[in-house]
């Protein structure tokens, strides 16, 4: 870590402060606070954003585990970010990701038009990791990429996706430029 982490819990000094301490505990609840949020608790309104923010793009949307992990991760790997790839690829997993369709998310140059991609992911799947691959890597995504994603997914399916791309492209950012966790220099 580039800046010390706050110690946990952090003191707090205005009852807003408490309560912005109260809600990032009760989101990471039962588990304890993240390096992350160790790290983003040098400015609890700052901390306060992010978790609303991103509290609602991981427990809000209605896209399936597999549909919102499969973004994060690419973003991850892409980015270079492996703390978030660390805490997000066992929920993968978990959501019944092959181990096979694991190590193609997680090669950061896969051809995702390739024997191999095909076989392990759906046509689904492929839509959202070719979408996060465009989104993140260049920002502007082909029309091509944007309509394979549009037969796959509903608008607000479309609109979650890619706000929960665009999010946590902010997070991996955060998480490298401070090397959050010590898993990136």
């Amino acid at each position: 870590m580039r800046l010390p982490y706050v110690p946990d819990p952090p003191p707090t000094s205005t009852p807003e402060e408490a309560r912005i301490l109260s809600n990032v505990q009760a989101r990471r609840a039962p588990n304890p606070l993240l390096p992350l949020d160790l790290a983003l608790l040098h400015s609890f309104p700052v901390t306060d954003g992010w978790n609303s923010f991103i509290g609602a793009i991981r427990t809000r949307t209605s896209l399936s585990t597999v549909v919102r992990e499969l973004a994060i991760c690419r973003v991850a790997v892409i980015n270079g970010a492996l703390f978030e790839w660390e805490q997000h690829a066992p929920l993968l997993t978990q959501g019944g990701l092959s181990d096979e369709a694991l190590n193609v998310i997680g090669d950061a140059e896969t051809d995702f038009a390739s024997d191999l991609a095909q076989r392990t992911l759906s046509r689904e799947q492929r839509a959202v990791v070719r979408y996060t691959d465009a989104m993140t890597r260049t920002v502007t995504v082909p029309d091509e990429v944007f309509g394979e994603l549009k037969e796959c997914f509903s608008d607000k399916d479309v609109v979650e996706i890619t706000a929960t791309v665009a999010a946590y492209n902010c997070v991996s950012r955060f998480l490298v430029a401070l090397d959050v966790g010590e898993k990136n220099h």
